[in-house]
């Protein structure tokens, strides 16, 4: 049996992010044990492919910053990077006991690193325009809350 249910776009919405949210939960915990690096180790390459393409460095302690966990878990997630050819270390200049974390191959694209990327860019690039500025708009909101939560 099939129960019909006549909702509203808002109502629609909403339910299709709860999905999505579900998906992304599933997501991490698969990666997390059979899809190679974690979502931690992924947001941290690209975070280094970012600063690297922008001419800018990045410390170990910005990327723990940026993820909001600990040095400590900074520290082996960019040891399994640099043993798997993914990052370098290189000595901070200007200050000899802090290292930057750099690409190893910079040829590697950022969606190379997160494929699921590339599959989202190439669905929101057949979006109409103006729908797209739409779904952005809604779609930052619901990151903004979110973000939010336990803070």
């Amino acid at each position: 049996m099939t129960i019909e249910i006549d909702d509203d776009a808002a109502t629609t919405a909403a339910r299709a992010v709860e999905r999505l949210r579900l998906a992304e939960a599933r997501l991490a915990r698969r990666r997390q044990t059979d899809c190679g690096p974690s979502e931690n180790a992924r947001a941290a390459m690209r975070l280094v492919l970012e600063r690297a393409d922008a001419g800018a460095t990045v410390t170990p302690t910005e990327i723990a910053q940026h993820l909001g966990i600990s040095a400590a878990s900074v520290t082996g997630m960019l040891d399994r990077l640099h043993a798997g050819g993914l990052i370098a270390f290189v000595v901070n200049p200007t200050d000899r006991r802090s290292k930057f974390v750099v690409p190893f191959d910079r040829g590697t694209h950022p969606e190379t690193i997160d494929p699921v990327t590339a599959q989202i860019r190439a669905f929101a690039a057949a979006l109409p325009h103006g729908t797209a500025d739409q779904v952005a708009a809604f779609l930052d909101r619901v990151r903004e809350v979110v973000d939010a939560e336990c803070t």
